[in-house]
């Protein structure tokens, strides 16, 4: 039975106000995936939606509506913090069609994921362009364990959050950060990208990765083919 939800968030973030809504508005690559807003009330957003909110750098709201009453909207309000930092209150709104409490835990989940990694991406990779790649495991992956079967292959497994290690990310060694550890989430840091891992299995799915490459010349088709290749290989 479809039902409403609402899920509220507010962190504080060592930027500026205009930092942050660079961030949620042109930055969206570097830390959740390509959204473009056009920058005006009414204005489109995609995938389909529509601007409901645009007072920069304050407040910037997207919805999107489909049949029979559905809608799904986001709306991240800024405010500014002495020495220059900034609070983001984060609202998401919508409806889910089916099994409410699973979805609604999985999107909880995520947008704590998301946040965090907004908070990394101002904190280590401010005003560079990043280059987005997302990859679903095969379908072998949507199965207790999958996560943990991934980050042993990965040479991660019992690492914890703030642990440092050199290790080999898809034939490529790497100095990584392990910036997140949460029971379905884990986020990775490297001098060139922030890779987050995402043990959907949990909510019924095979588990993601999304890829925020940094570098000079990253190209997205190159990126999705090596992990999509190595992750077919490591679910086999």
């Amino acid at each position: 039975m479809a039902r409403e939800f609402e899920i509220v968030r507010e962190i504080d973030v060592d930027a500026d106000p205009q930092a942050v809504w660079d961030a949620v508005t042109t930055a969206n690559a570097a830390w959740l995936w390509p959204m473009d807003f056009e920058p005006r009330v009414g204005g489109a957003v995609s995938f389909g939606g529509t601007v409901v909110a645009w007072d920069p750098p304050h407040q910037v709201t997207g919805r999107h509506e489909g049949p029979d009453g559905w809608f799904n909207e986001v709306s991240e309000e800024i405010t500014p913090l002495d020495g220059g930092r900034s609070r983001l209150r984060w609202t998401h709104t919508g409806v889910f069609a089916e099994d409410w409490d699973r979805q609604h835990e999985g999107a909880a989940q995520h947008t704590d994921f998301y946040l965090h990694t907004l908070t990394q991406y101002l904190a280590h990779f401010r005003d560079r362009t990043a280059t987005y790649s997302s990859v679903d495991a095969p379908e072998a992956s949507n199965n207790p364990g999958a996560l943990e079967w991934l980050l042993n292959r990965l040479g991660l497994a019992g690492l914890g959050e703030g642990d440092v290690t050199v290790t080999t990310l898809v034939h490529r060694v790497e100095r990584v950060d392990v910036d997140y550890v949460r029971p379905h989430f884990v986020g990775l840091r490297t001098d060139h990208s922030l890779i987050r891992l995402f043990g959907r299995n949990a909510f019924g799915s095979p588990v993601g990765v999304a890829i925020h490459d940094f570098a000079e010349g990253a190209d997205a088709e190159t990126t999705t083919a090596r992990w999509t290749e190595w992750l077919e290989h490591v679910y086999s």
